[in-house]
């Protein structure tokens, strides 16, 4: 059993990892944290929690939270980096939802995210925290950089022609579109209902922060230097993402849906869909899954390869409580087993 904080428990990410974590088997207390909210119940603000959980918010300290055994950080970037050195001190895992961890050139996170990075000496201790791909080092891990929603379907979309030397790396193109929760809950105009709805459009094509993200772990699963276009949309959808990926293979003879089935035949949340299906959005709805089909046009040498998954469960939250397990040598699949929110 372990006892679990989140930092920043009232965006969506603290959210759907409370909602996640309160039937989770193994977790024997929650302490939730938040400046603006201290001393306010969790049910005044989430009417959803009207009778299911009677916590308040508390001041995020690391003396109030030095009897966690982890602590999850659902914060703007910038916040978990002053506050790590202080609670891996006191013995505390740390599991990062921010992008404070994940990109290992400090000097390129600083020129990304505009900012010092002030635990510059703690980037190198951080495991990325894709399951799939870092299961051995998530395990003995004690501060965990988890992926954005973004890079996570990339990744696994590509990683199997990756590690196998099937693409050629100069010429990967990656369309993406994510649910406007992907943005968080600050208020902007662009995410207006008026302004979303009944439309859809690309954004920040001329570079995207999660870029050099995905080109760092797709180099090191074909372990040499990889480059991909990656073109973001906004879905008019609460949550979801579908990305579709194109390659040119080196070769085209392989029987590419054996490969992919047998990649990935004993992973609890990636399924690979049969010949022919589009996976969709909300096959996935609420869900720590990951759907991927893939398809061959033609006879030409391109492969697509679509992914779906839920950007705030297996592409934040739900894969944060899968690293979690993986630490504690619970079952992988604890907190994790519902099905789809359908319709």
């Amino acid at each position: 059993m372990v006892n679990v904080g989140i930092i920043g428990a009232t965006g969506y990410t603290g959210m759907e990892l409370l909602r996640l974590l309160i039937t989770h088997p193994k977790v024997d207390s929650l302490l939730l944290t938040s400046r603006k909210n201290k001393g306010r119940s969790v049910s005044a603000l989430y009417p959803e929690f009207q009778g299911v959980i009677d916590f308040k918010y508390e001041e995020p300290l690391p003396e109030i939270l030095a009897d966690c055994d982890v602590v999850f950080f659902c914060t703007p970037h910038g916040v978990a980096q002053s506050m790590v050195p202080a609670l891996l001190e006191l013995g505390v895992k740390v599991i990062d939802l921010s992008a404070d961890f994940r990109i290992r050139d400090v000097s390129i996170w600083e020129s990304w995210y505009g900012m010092s990075h002030s635990a510059s000496n703690f980037v190198s201790r951080a495991v990325y925290g894709l399951p799939e791909f870092n299961r051995e080092k998530i395990a003995s891990a004690d501060l965990i950089a988890c992926p954005g929603c973004y890079p996570t379907s990339i990744e696994l979309g590509l990683m199997p022609l990756l590690k196998n030397d099937f693409l050629q790396l100069s010429d990967i193109i990656a369309n993406v579109a994510s649910g406007v929760s992907g943005a968080g809950r600050t208020l902007s105009t662009d995410k207006l209902f008026s302004e979303i709805n009944d439309s859809f459009r690309a954004y920040s094509v001329s570079g995207h922060r999660h870029q050099p993200e995905i080109e760092q772990i797709l180099s090191e699963m074909a372990g040499t230097e990889v480059d991909i276009t990656f073109v973001p949309h906004l879905l008019p959808i609460n949550r979801g993402i579908h990305s579709t990926l194109y390659g040119t293979l080196k070769k085209s003879g392989e029987n590419f849906q054996k490969l992919y089935e047998e990649f990935y035949c004993s992973e609890p949340f990636v399924q690979v869909l049969p010949p022919g299906v589009h996976p969709s959005t909300r096959n996935v709805r609420g869900t720590n899954t990951c759907q991927i089909s893939i398809h061959k046009p033609g006879n030409s040498n391109r492969i697509i390869i679509l992914v779906v998954e839920d950007n705030l469960t297996k592409g934040a939250s739900g894969q944060a409580i899968q690293c979690m397990n993986i630490m504690f040598s619970f079952a992988e699949s604890d907190g994790l087993a519902a099905a789809a929110l359908v319709p």
